[in-house]
């Protein structure tokens, strides 16, 4: 039962490195997308109308309360179908994991804005700077810097929730790791190879991160 059988890893050697380069893909692309979108729901959320932050925090609310899987699987079978007539599970899952990254980096970016000394605003706007732009020039600067750890977290919490896409049939690591173990029924050679991938991966992302703290610092 626990003899590792070299021969099922060498067959899948290829899905495996494919897997990985679209997990990898799925963590940078959502994590990108899902920065921009919770910057932009952060600015509403502090904006002081609430015809703009009501709705930024609606959005927020109901994508943090919901398990994500629930959401790749609406953004699936109820989204992508209005796009396009094929469903593409690599692009809903990069729609689902953006989305998702979003309204937890929103929360993120929003906690860090609240952070900064008010004083700083009042200054800023002392000299003439509309609020807007007191967001822009002083407050976000120094608000996204004091959050780069929180965001950095939320990258490497991407990498383990792509895995999520397995279920959409989006060809990422776990797609691959599910279909040899249903293929040969060997539990050890798929999993624990692809568990150690997936440690690869968070642990240098999480070292390379840290460097990047340590450099802005």
């Amino acid at each position: 039962m626990f003899d590792f059988n070299w021969n099922i890893l060498e067959a899948y050697v290829p899905f495996f490195i494919s897997g990985t380069k679209l997990t990898i893909e799925l963590s940078v692309t959502a994590s990108l997308a899902g920065f921009f979108l919770g910057l932009f729901l952060a600015v509403l959320r502090v904006s002081g109308r609430k015809f703009l932050s009501f709705p930024a925090a609606c959005f927020m609310e109901c994508i943090r309360g919901t398990p994500l899987l629930l959401q790749l699987l609406v953004v699936y079978f109820g989204i992508i179908p209005l796009l396009m007539r094929k469903p593409d599970g690599t692009l809903a899952a990069m729609l689902a994991l953006s989305i998702n990254a979003g309204a937890y980096i929103a929360e993120t970016i929003r906690g860090g804005i609240l952070a900064v000394d008010e004083g700083q605003e009042e200054a800023a706007r002392a000299l003439g700077l509309s609020h807007w732009q007191c967001l822009r020039y002083v407050v976000l600067p120094q608000a996204v810097r004091s959050v780069l750890p929180a965001l950095g977290n939320s990258f490497v919490s991407l990498i383990k929730d792509s895995s999520l896409a397995s279920v959409i049939a989006a060809p990422e690591l776990m797609y691959w790791a599910n279909a040899a173990n249903a293929e040969y029924y060997r539990v050890w050679e798929t999993f624990i190879t692809t568990g150690l991938i997936y440690l690869i991966l968070t642990v240098t992302t999480g070292r390379l991160l840290a460097r990047l703290e340590r450099k802005r610092a």
